[in-house]
């Protein structure tokens, strides 16, 4: 990414691929399904001049590690902060879009002292979308559910990569042309590397399961950093939720609206999304 370091850290027994670069406060910013870091691609080059940023690949996302478990949000979760303190910030915000936002939502309920903010994009707390879940999600979420499977979700992606990746972006998207085709060829590339179909499946997995068991413990625990949730207006989430209202049972200070976009906001509304960043994130 223009002006970021591209490095790797070694964070909670394995290998972080990350790019990081700028100076001031530290910014973690957390990729979603089925992406990379570089999804960040038009915002954090953007952020420099004001923040240090850091902007990894997931466990079993891009070029890192893909082990064969580790895909609750606890552990992913702690893969983020050890990497944060690899990296020398005990202290930092958090941007988290669709699956890195509920590794963000996890890692400040776990490591409160280190959070000093907390964005969310176009998510509603894992718990909250079990806990609503009827004929309406399940059909607009159809992924989630079929994920959980055992190997028939591997056999048919690793049939049709390409075919699957293009139909989740060209449905999620509102804003035609977003993800430039020399982009979309990487996400394929990372998509198809050893381990990366099967460790996106244990991802949702985790959600139905760990997650699951983890947010029902924590219904008691709120949130203690700011938080502002960001969502698309074109989106899923604007239909089905009202979506501060989930995140406000979660939190005492939150905020947020709906951007004129789809589901991949950071890759939609770049310049939207860095305005809303700009008042929002430390000093």
């Amino acid at each position: 990414m223009t002006g970021m370091d591209h490095r790797t850290v070694r964070a909670n027994g394995i290998k972080v691929n990350l790019w990081t670069g700028g100076r001031g406060p530290a910014v973690l910013l957390l990729h979603g399904y089925p992406q990379t870091g570089q999804m960040w691609r038009k915002v954090a080059p953007k952020l420099l001049d004001r923040f240090t940023v850091v902007c990894p690949d997931l466990r079993g996302y891009g070029d890192s590690d893909k082990p064969r478990d580790g895909y609750d949000k606890k552990t992913m979760a702690r893969d983020m902060h050890e990497t944060m303190l690899a990296l020398g910030h005990s202290r930092y915000a958090l941007v988290g879009h669709d699956r890195g936002a509920r590794v963000a939502h996890r890692q400040a309920l776990d490591h409160p002292d280190a959070i000093t903010r907390l964005c969310v994009l176009d998510v509603v707390p894992t718990h909250t979308v079990f806990a609503k879940a009827d004929r309406h999600l399940a059909a607009a979420y159809w992924h989630w559910f079929f994920f959980q499977a055992p190997d028939l979700p591997e056999i048919m992606l690793q049939a049709a990569p390409e075919a699957f990746l293009r139909q989740m972006f060209r449905t999620l998207s509102f804003r035609a042309g977003a993800i430039e085709e020399p982009m979309f060829q990487e996400y394929l590339r990372a998509f198809t590397l050893p381990g990366t179909i099967r460790a996106g499946l244990e991802d949702y997995r985790a959600a139905a399961t760990r997650d699951l068991e983890d947010d029902e413990r924590d219904l008691a625990r709120r949130l203690r950093c700011p938080v502002l949730a960001i969502w698309g207006r074109a989106g899923k989430m604007d239909a089905m939720f009202d979506v501060l209202a989930t995140w406000r049972e979660k939190a005492d200070e939150v905020r947020g609206h709906a951007l004129d976009c789809g589901h991949f906001i950071p890759e939609e509304a770049p310049d939207e999304l860095l305005a809303v960043l700009g008042d929002f994130l430390p000093g």
